[in-house]
Order: C-alpha cells, then sequence, then structure tokens
C-alpha cells in the first residue's frame, strides 16, 4: 500500500512539474497533448544502472524513429523502480501507430524496444504482460 501512494505522489508530482493541463499542451506548430505512462523496472539494482546507463546515450536511430513518428518530446523521470514517462504527440494521435513507425525507422529501433522490455515491469494493477500504462490525471489546480 505505501508503495502504491508513494507512486500516486510520484505522477502527481510529474504532473505539476509538467503543468499538466488536463493533458493538453499548445504548440506554435499546432495542437499536441502531454500524456504521463508510468511503468516499474525490475527488482535488480544491476539491471536498473544498465537500463539508467542506456538512457544516458539513447541510440541515435531510435531518437531518429521519435522523430519520423511526430513525437514532440519525451522525457522520462525515475523515483525508485518508479519511471514516469511524459509525452508530446500530435492531438488525437494513435499512438499505437506512432509506435510502428517509429520502430519501421531502423532495425536498431526495435531492437532497443526489445532490449528496454527486459528491464520493464507493470505497476501493481497491471495485467498479465501489460507494462506501460497511462496515468490519468484526477486533479487540477490553477493559479
Amino acid at each position: 500500500m505505501k508503495r502504491i501512494i508513494l507512486n500516486l505522489i510520484m505522477i502527481l508530482f510529474i504532473c505539476s512539474l509538467t503543468r499538466c493541463r488536463q493533458g493538453e499542451a499548445a504548440h506554435k506548430d499546432g495542437e499536441f497533448v502531454e500524456k504521463i505512462f508510468v511503468v516499474n523496472t525490475i527488482d535488480d539494482n544491476k539491471k536498473l544502472s544498465e537500463y539508467l546507463t542506456y538512457h544516458k546515450q539513447v541510440w541515435p536511430e531510435v531518437e531518429g524513429g521519435f522523430k519520423k513518428a511526430g513525437y514532440k518530446s519525451i522525457t522520462l523521470y525515475r523515483f525508485n523502480d518508479l519511471i514516469v514517462m511524459r509525452i508530446t504527440v500530435p492531438k488525437n494521435a494513435d499512438l499505437n501507430k506512432m509506435g510502428k513507425l517509429a520502430e519501421s525507422y531502423s532495425p536498431r529501433c526495435a531492437e532497443w524496444n526489445k532490449l528496454m522490455n527486459t528491464y520493464q515491469k507493470g505497476v501493481h494493477g497491471t495485467k498479465a504482460g501489460e507494462k506501460w500504462v497511462e496515468a490519468t490525471p484526477f486533479y487540477k489546480f490553477n493559479n
């Protein structure tokens, strides 16, 4: 229960840092939305270290795939074994299609995804085989 509460607090914190406005962000090139996803890393400190090291130098082909697919930004945050990902994508984007388009950029993109998958596990409450899940806003403060 303590882990779930810490994870929820972390999500709220990340949302507040990114000025989460019910998932929407304006951009000069058109309308974009921000989406928040969460995943846990597997319980292995050596593997966690490897995962973090990979993300210090993401393969150029992977970032090329992100560009090709139309992602405006991707930011990862970490608290212990919780990974929070904030993405900015065109409004009404089909994330499955974007993911396939990103992987089509280079075989290295699919290789990266397969490798990163070995470091991840679903958060409490995910279905069997499910890892990344979208976190939905449930509180908003504006000043």
